[in-house]
């Protein structure tokens, strides 16, 4: 295991946290569109708040998988033809949502069509991510080469999964609620409802957070308890009181950024935190959670940064592309984010 191969470990989890933050609030606003909006004008208002910006975040899913491509090519292999009917319904749900934002609010004979739409293909994005981290964590049945060998699709899904699942489309909803409370006309239904269903959803994702820590330790794997090391602790702490400081500022009319830049904390330190737990194993094999009712024995060896690491040559130039790249993606993000910000105005509801 090499110093490069410990930094790729930790960018490809900065990719995938970026996404979570970014993507996370627009997929949120998505699946929330039905609870806050009951209007065309109200719908126009959710779409309107992320319009400029979405396509930009998944900009950050794309990177992260390129780079584990690049970085770990057999962790690449295992996970995505492991997952491959799971990916197709991410993939399917995001092209349907992008798809649905453009036509919903010019397309009006089949505005609920669409607006339906935009719903699924929120939902099954933000859901799917947390069964996969999940399957990641908890360990998939591989055979001596690598490969899945488990029942397609539904041997991803078990109790634990469930609860990851869950617990990241909890955290999903309330970086939405968040997102629609910052940026939602003052004084209209849409803030007034976003800002009740956040407060709900942060003591959702607190209940889920520490029911799948629980689980995880004293189900799932009992003989981690022990070995907790400082670095796990501090993310976990660094967790709750992200949430703790989102959920004593959710009910001030003033401190909207401020939630929503906790609930963002939030989730950078639940990737932190499962990305400590990994370490440095990049996939676990083995049959996953011993509730399962489609458990399956694994023969293979988890696959770690030193037996998936690409070649030093590889990792150097690959550093060097994103040390130039990266500035200029976190620059085109701080003039979007720039040009479009404040609250979304009644007189442009037609972006």
């Amino acid at each position: 295991m090499t110093i490069l191969g410990i930094i790729w470990f930790c960018l490809i989890f900065v990719l995938i946290a970026g996404y979570f933050v970014l993507d996370g609030f627009d997929l949120g606003a998505g699946v929330l569109s039905p609870f806050v909006a009951k209007n065309d004008e109200e719908k126009a208002i959710v779409r309107s708040s992320v319009g400029p910006v979405w396509d930009g975040n998944e900009v950050w899913l794309l990177t992260a998988g390129g780079a584990l491509f690049a970085a770990f090519a057999p962790a690449y292999a295992t996970t995505f033809s492991g997952f491959y009917l799971a990916i197709m319904l991410v993939l399917m749900g995001l092209i349907v949502r992008a798809v649905s934002l453009e036509f919903a609010g010019h397309d009006k004979a089949w505005s609920k069509l669409w607006n339906a739409l935009f719903f699924v293909g929120s939902l099954l994005p933000a859901l799917l991510f947390g069964v996969a981290a999940g399957n990641v964590f908890a360990g998939i049945p591989m055979d001596a080469n690598g490969d899945y060998i488990g029942v397609p699709l539904l041997g991803l899904v078990t109790p634990f999964t469930l609860l990851t699942g869950l617990l990241g489309l909890s955290f999903f909803l309330f970086q939405g609620a968040s997102w629609l409370s910052l940026k939602a006309p003052l004084g209209s239904e849409v803030l007034a409802r976003a800002k009740k269903i956040r407060g709900v959803m942060l003591i959702v994702g607190a209940v889920l957070f520490f029911a799948t820590a629980a689980y995880a330790l004293f189900v799932l794997k009992p003989e981690m308890a022990p070995e907790l090391s400082l670095l796990r602790m501090v993310f976990f702490a660094l967790v709750i009181v992200a949430l703790a400081v989102a959920i004593m500022k959710n009910g001030s009319d003033s401190s909207d950024l401020v939630v929503f830049i906790a609930t963002s904390a939030a989730c950078v330190m639940l990737v932190g935190l499962w990305a400590s737990l990994m370490f440095p194993n990049l996939v676990v094999a083995g049959a996953g959670d011993p509730i399962a009712l489609f458990g399956t024995a694994a023969s293979g060896e988890n696959i770690t940064i030193a037996t998936a690491a690409s070649s030093e040559l590889a990792l150097t130039w690959m550093l060097g592309i994103t040390c130039v790249g990266l500035p200029l993606v976190l620059a085109y993000h701080f003039i979007i984010y720039r040009t479009f910000r404040g609250r979304v105005k009644m007189d442009e509801l037609d972006y």
